[in-house]
């Protein structure tokens, strides 16, 4: 072996020693700072409209729940409820819990108070028509927005819900969003919120496919549980 080619080795070998060692740290990282039975409340938002593997990567998303038998929270335009019923009622024959996302994803405050009602009360009574569960008083506000208003909030309540925020947003919708990075973010948000972390994903992007059997395991191996929003 040449000079030339031994300086490459010699690299190639430093680079695979940083790279075990980097995944040891950051694996220690994680045991150590989740205590045993953290508890860690999985959310996903579902919407219809210009995401085209919507109801694919919603399945699959599914069957990776299923296979680590762990138990999540689907928040649920009524929309996507009517263009997926069959994948909507697996929802619930699965164990997940429901909640209402209004029928058709509007930021709540640009509507009056009747058209709050309306677009509340028709997800509610469609969801409840055709899953078999009604999702009170579970709600979260599209995109967050009227969670703070106190009109939203008083017109919510009047139909029986309550929003729920998260305390993590994995940014899994930006456009080009890699699974690590991803799982990153939900990963280290769930341990500097501790335990009863609400991380919020998707149910279109690809990168939550890839994230999530990464995102369960690593936090199962650092003591986390993973619970419905009614077991925190």
């Amino acid at each position: 072996m040449g000079h030339l080619e031994r300086v490459r080795s010699i690299g190639r070998d430093e680079h695979r020693r940083l790279v075990a060692v980097a995944r040891y740290e950051r694996s220690v990282f994680v045991s150590r700072l989740l205590g045993r039975r953290t508890r860690v409340a999985l959310t996903i938002d579902t919407e219809l409209g210009w995401h085209d593997a919507d109801a694919l990567n919603a399945s699959r998303l599914l069957d990776v729940l299923a296979g680590e038998q762990v138990s999540a929270s689907f928040f649920l335009t009524g929309a996507w409820v009517s263009a997926n019923p069959d994948l909507a009622r697996r929802i619930t024959a699965s164990g997940h819990l429901v909640g209402n996302h209004t029928f058709d994803h509007p930021p709540l405050r640009s509507l009056t108070e009747e058209e709050i009602r309306d677009t509340v009360r028709r997800a509610g009574e469609l969801i409840e028509r055709t899953m078999g569960v009604d999702p009170r008083p579970w709600f979260r506000c599209p995109y967050g927005d009227g969670a703070d208003d106190p009109r939203v909030r008083r017109v919510l309540e009047t139909l029986g819900y309550r929003h729920v925020p998260w305390d993590v947003s994995t940014k899994d919708w930006l456009e080009g969003q890699e699974p690590e990075a991803v799982a990153k973010t939900a990963i280290r948000g769930a341990i500097d919120v501790g335990d009863g972390a609400r991380l919020l994903f998707h149910s279109w992007p690809d990168a939550t496919v890839g994230a999530m059997p990464q995102v369960i395991a690593r936090l199962r191996r650092a003591g986390a549980c993973f619970v419905r929003l009614d077991e925190l």
